[in-house]
């Protein structure tokens, strides 16, 4: 520990974390008692390193309490794909635990990966084993570690795909933690008696101050949003080859209402290094370490790395990393982005193998009456024709199909309308996120999946009206500060601070380069209206050629605000 941090109180997850024996405090008591869905109170912090969270249907919360009854508890079992890759097997088991064990909703990430919700805790230990019986697993998904490890998601977008995969799967073994309190408690490995075999020199018994997010992209695509994670690798790419990756550190959306100390932040360029995989993988090792030993461990809300760089400044950063790594780095070289949307449609790499990247809005894969999109994914997924790889922005791509396949899949596509429902799908949905708000996560303040899409169409009326329909706008909507849509890095952002009322955003830039900023508090639905009516004539009227609203609104609202 650092002197700077030892001698400062822990907060109370770090205490339980410390006391946890490697992260299983009481869990297999909790889940073994049968009179409660809840869990005992320290386990609710440990259950995240196991890649869960206890939450509860909050639109069911005062119907039972009028009954005594306590709150209707489930969890929400995330798992770790690394990259977003998921094999046809896989998905044919994914599709039968999501419907036997949960709500059936195959839910995508803005990390990409997948998230089930409604897990009774009966049936939190067989939906665990069955997803290790498919070769998948949920440990190290949520928790103060490193989650999901994110890349450039489509193949098409770049011949260097594959190198940058196996990258950020090699990322995702080194920093997995080494406990085997998951095995032990979820698929009954017998428990160790030699403690010195889970020895972790990186989380040690204290893992991150907080959770910790790497992504990796490729220029000239910035579909994973690098910048808004706690440490992006950016590849550098001449004459057709990466030589190497820009480190970029201190990313993070989260925020408080009202507290300026609290503020989402697009991470620094740090360092570049050479295309050397043992010193980028050290390099990246070492990034956590120093986050691990200075990060803050008394207040929770100024953990994120963000807040470490900032107080230790980045010239601070940059001669403890090569210090620690054992080399020197050079400045960062240039990079440049030209696009982070997801393009719909089909697509050839080159390799030959095609590629359908599918419209899934808000991430839900469901079937309703109109629209059979589990059923037909299943199809796919069980002739073996294709896999699946989640996009950054909740998205599907029906994956690594080869020439003799296509038709095959292309039928089934064809035939559900799930080719016809892309299409159908406006630029300004198609670019749209949203996270899961209520009814089940439990620091929401207002909707976001449930309500965004009658928002969009409401949006799409005012946009036709003034000509804007074939605009890429990008609009994101979460239902608290905590940023999981990372909607401050949107160029119109709406973050819940009531139910039906949203802060309104307006400035970021179109390739996330520039966070934007609060134009407008605490707006219900026909304020958000009116204002973007407003500022929607405005850029027709005003805009300069090729500029995007995300810089005409910075330019007009938010710079001018600022100077006046």
């Amino acid at each position: 520990m650092s002197e700077q941090n030892k001698n400062q109180p822990l907060s109370p997850t770090e205490r339980i974390k410390q006391g946890s024996d490697n992260l299983r405090g009481t869990l297999q008591q909790s889940i073994a008692n049968e009179i409660t869905g809840n869990i005992a109170e320290d386990d609710h912090a440990l259950v995240r390193f196991h890649g869960m969270y206890l939450q509860d249907d909050r639109d069911r919360r005062e119907e039972r309490a009028a009954k005594k009854l306590e709150r209707l508890y489930s969890f929400m079992i995330r798992l770790r794909l690394t990259a977003g890759f998921i094999t046809p097997e896989q998905w044919v088991a994914l599709h039968h635990i999501a419907g036997e064990n949960s709500t059936g909703t195959i839910k995508i990430t803005t990390r990409q990966t997948i998230q089930l919700h409604g897990v009774l805790k009966p049936y939190v230990k067989p939906t665990l084993k069955a997803f290790n019986e498919a070769a998948l697993t949920t440990i190290a998904t949520c928790g103060d570690i490193n989650r999901n490890v994110c890349t450039t998601s489509n193949p098409v977008a770049s011949p260097l795909h594959e190198e940058v995969e196996v990258l950020a799967n090699k990322i995702a073994d080194l920093l997995l933690p080494k406990t085997r309190g998951y095995y032990e408690i979820w698929l009954d490995e017998e428990k160790i008696a030699d403690k010195s075999q889970e020895e972790d020199p990186l989380y040690q018994d204290r893992y991150m101050p907080r959770k910790f997010k790497i992504g990796i992209a490729i220029p000239p695509v910035n579909d994973v949003d690098i910048l808004t994670n706690d440490l992006g690798l950016i590849a550098i790419v001449e004459g057709g080859k990466i030589i190497g990756y820009n480190i970029c550190v201190g990313g993070g959306m989260s925020t408080t209402h009202g507290n300026p100390d609290h503020y989402a932040r697009l991470a620094s360029p740090l360092a570049y290094v050479e295309n050397d995989e043992a010193k980028v993988l050290k390099a990246v090792y070492e990034v956590l370490t120093i986050q691990r030993d200075y990060g803050n461990r008394s207040d929770r809300k100024l953990a994120r790395l963000k807040y470490t760089v900032d107080r230790l400044g980045l010239a601070w950063w940059r001669e403890e990393l090569e210090r620690r790594s054992g080399f020197a780095m050079e400045d960062p070289k240039p990079f440049h982005f030209t696009s982070r949307r997801d393009d719909y449609g089909w697509a050839q790499n080159h390799h030959g193998l095609w590629y359908f990247t599918m419209f899934v809005e808000n991430g839900r894969v469901l079937d309703i009456p109109e629209l059979k999109m589990k059923e037909a994914l299943l199809k796919i997924a069980e002739s073996g024709k294709a896999a699946f790889r989640f996009t950054s922005s909740q998205n599907l791509i029906v994956a690594d199909i080869k020439p003799e396949d296509k038709a095959f899949v292309e039928n089934i596509l064809e035939s559900y309308g799930l080719v016809a429902h892309t299409l159908r799908a406006t630029k300004l949905r198609g670019n749209a996120m949203a996270c899961v708000a209520l009814n089940t996560c439990a620091l929401a303040l207002a909707e976001a999946q449930r309500y965004m899409p009658s928002l969009l169409t409401k949006v799409e009326g005012i946009l036709e009206k003034h000509g804007l329909q074939d605009e890429e706008l990008i609009m994101r909507m979460t239902g608290c500060p905590n940023g999981c849509a990372r909607p401050y890095a949107a160029e119109i952002g709406f973050v819940g601070t009531a139910y039906g009322r949203y802060n309104l955003h307006y400035g970021g830039d179109r390739l996330g380069l520039r966070l934007n900023k609060i134009y407008k508090e605490s707006l219900d639905e026909a304020q958000i209206l009116a204002e973007l009516d407003s500022a929607f004539a405005a850029f027709k009227a005003e805009r300069t050629e090729g500029e995007t609203f995300g810089d005409f609104s910075y330019r007009k609202y938010i710079a001018a605000a600022a100077t006046a």
